[in-house]
């Protein structure tokens, strides 16, 4: 494959491949079987919090 060929790979498919990860990445906190996991992740630094 030519230097050509590669960008226009680039340029098409791997644009397209790129938007839909970045997509991915960016809904898979909001999928609905989340909300607990996301709510521990928040709250671990308090977890051995001693102020009482």
């Amino acid at each position: 494959m030519s230097y050509d060929e590669l960008r226009h790979f680039a340029d098409s498919w791997g644009l397209l491949a790129m938007t839909i990860l970045f997509l991915g990445l960016i809904a898979w906190p909001f999928r609905k079987g989340a909300r607990q996991h996301n709510h521990d992740a928040a709250n671990m630094i308090f977890r051995d919090d001693d102020n009482v």
